[in-house]
């Protein structure tokens, strides 16, 4: 009998292990609230308005992080309240500039207190690794997951859509263009994914493969200027003015594929627009528009 008793424990936490395994290789969103990825550029209305709606309209109470600015731009007297201005604009009427650079003030409680009550965080663009400095593993980081748990949005652009990913994109420290810097891990609230910005605009389109060639079976995702990505538990939809690349070794499109002359599997990727919307943990298409 207590054999048979310590057989059934080896199993249940060799069965726990690989539980953990297969999900930290899926590729999934977050289970409550909404996350919001964009690709950069100055017309940010149409996409600020998704924000804005999914963090309660008029009764919105967001945050903004600009933590991936240059820290001397963050020092200049009118810069926070110049960033506050900006939302303000867009019509949100209670807006908090939360920044730190210091990983043991992102822990302390009177600096998370605002995340607590908070509809919205809205990460700016910069440089990633400076969120991650600041914020990975932290108590403000714990204080996040609990606003996407009581239904709040989590919003970034640029630096700021790929800081939501698991891995970190273009996070070295020496420059932005060096894909597998090193700064690799994102705050994670979409899991097994890469996901960068820019991408049309800056001609990046290649750069996702040096990432996936060292991960397979992670997701990559190139979101362009002006344009999103509306994450509510696994699936998205595609927002704004230009088109969102996925890397997910299939080629999809609206005129069909069998006719197609495609480069291998590993070279792959393929475009969605405004209103389609994707599977993140099936990888599929669920609306051909």
């Amino acid at each position: 009998m207590r054999n048979l008793i310590y057989t059934v424990f080896i199993l249940f936490l060799v069965n726990g292990l690989h539980s953990q395994i297969n999900s930290n290789s899926l590729t999934q969103g977050y289970r409550n609230g909404t996350i919001i990825g964009i690709g950069g550029g100055g017309d940010t209305a149409l996409v600020i308005g998704e924000f804005k709606k999914y963090a309660g309209g008029d009764s919105a109470k967001i945050i903004v992080i600009p933590t991936a600015m240059p820290q001397d731009y963050l020092q200049e007297e009118t810069t926070l309240s110049n960033i506050k201005q900006r939302f303000e604009k867009y019509g949100f009427g209670d807006v908090t500039v939360l920044h730190t650079s210091n990983f043991e003030e992102a822990n302390n409680d009177d600096f998370i207190r605002p995340i607590k009550t908070a509809t919205g965080i809205f990460f700016t663009g910069g440089r990633q690794w400076r969120i991650a400095d600041s914020f990975l593993n932290t108590k403000a980081h714990d204080e996040m997951f609990k606003l996407l748990d009581r239904g709040g949005v989590i919003a970034g652009s640029s630096a700021g859509a790929t800081i939501l990913g698991s891995y970190l994109a273009r996070g070295d420290t020496k420059n932005n263009q060096i894909m597998m810097g090193d700064h690799t891990t994102g705050l994670g609230f979409i899991t097994n994914i890469a996901i960068d910005q820019h991408v049309l605009a800056r001609n990046r389109q290649f750069d996702m493969f040096s990432i996936l060639e060292s991960n397979p079976g992670m997701l990559g995702l190139g979101i362009d200027e002006n344009t999103a990505i509306v994450v509510q538990g696994d699936t998205f939809e595609v927002v704004g003015k230009s088109y969102v690349l996925i890397y997910d070794n299939s080629f999809w499109s609206r005129e069909g594929s069998h006719l197609k002359e495609l480069p291998k599997e590993n070279d792959l990727f393929y475009f969605l627009k405004a209103g389609d919307r994707y599977n993140l943990a099936t990888r599929k298409i669920l609306i051909e528009n």
